[in-house]
């Protein structure tokens, strides 16, 4: 893996409250007058292991832009609900909405990965006023997390039974792995993403200039490439040898992502 400096420090939370009353930490850095870029992190991750150990707001701010991360509802510094129901996309994309109100942004440079990225696709076509280009780091091209067996997740939390299924086992060791997860929370996060129609909509595409990246070796990686395919404006990077929880870190995605925002 590239080594990577990480920055020593993170601001303090900015808590933003939404909609349903749940505070969302949020983090900036840089110059308020920059060109303002979004990050939005993956499934059972954080600001802090997404984007700041892997070098991505270091690099960011050295290219000059203003750096706005939140931690999703669910993760990080944020409140994590237990209840499916607060976990749909619509609320997701609204969490972000609400963000850029509050610090008075109108659009963005967009960077999201897995669960981050599925948002910013939906962000990117619900609220395309928002978003002027977006990179999408680990995209499924169907539901986020329906992979996940949600019945074997809850009977280890309830009962302590082994996980059996390989993919399920995956999702909860790289839940485990971040201080701080709340198992639970992400369970609902899970079954929340079964509620509505959650898959990417090839009828109804972003329109804007979108960079879809996935590792080599992430299960995903064929379906990720068609879904670019599909896209009016759509390209599509290889991440050489990195599957789904390390392709964050790797060098050739922050190389690929920093030149696609950094364009006119």
């Amino acid at each position: 893996m590239d080594a990577v400096p990480a920055l020593t420090e993170i601001p303090p939370a900015q808590f933003v409250i939404v909609g349903d009353n749940v505070r969302l930490a949020t983090y900036s850095w840089g110059d308020p007058e920059a060109e303002p870029v979004l990050c939005v992190h993956g499934f059972g991750s954080s600001t802090r292991d997404n984007w700041i150990n892997t070098g991505w707001v270091r690099d960011l701010l050295r290219a000059g832009f203003r750096v706005i991360a939140v931690d999703q509802r669910g993760h990080g510094a944020s409140e994590k609900p237990h209840d499916a129901a607060s976990y749909t996309m619509p609320t997701l994309v609204s969490d972000l909405v609400a963000v850029l109100d509050t610090y008075l942004v109108d659009q963005v440079r967009y960077l999201g990965y897995s669960l981050g990225g599925r948002v910013g696709w939906q962000l990117a076509v619900d609220a395309p006023e928002h978003v002027e280009r977006a990179v999408l780091g680990g995209i499924p091209d169907g539901r986020p997390l329906a992979r996940l067996k949600v019945e074997q997740a809850r009977a280890f939390l309830d009962h302590g039974e082994p996980v059996q299924d390989a993919t399920t086992l995956r999702y909860v060791s790289l839940a485990e792995r971040v201080p701080g997860n709340d198992l639970r929370a992400l369970v609902a996060i899970a079954e929340g993403m079964r509620l509505g129609e959650t898959d990417p909509d090839p009828a109804s595409p972003p329109q804007q200039p979108v960079l879809i990246a996935t590792g080599t070796e992430d299960p995903i990686h064929d379906q990720s490439a068609h879904l670019a395919s599909l896209l009016p404006r759509g390209e599509f990077a290889d991440i050489p040898g990195r599957h789904h929880v390390n392709a964050p870190g790797a060098r050739t995605f922050r190389e690929a992502g920093l030149e696609f925002l950094g364009r006119a």
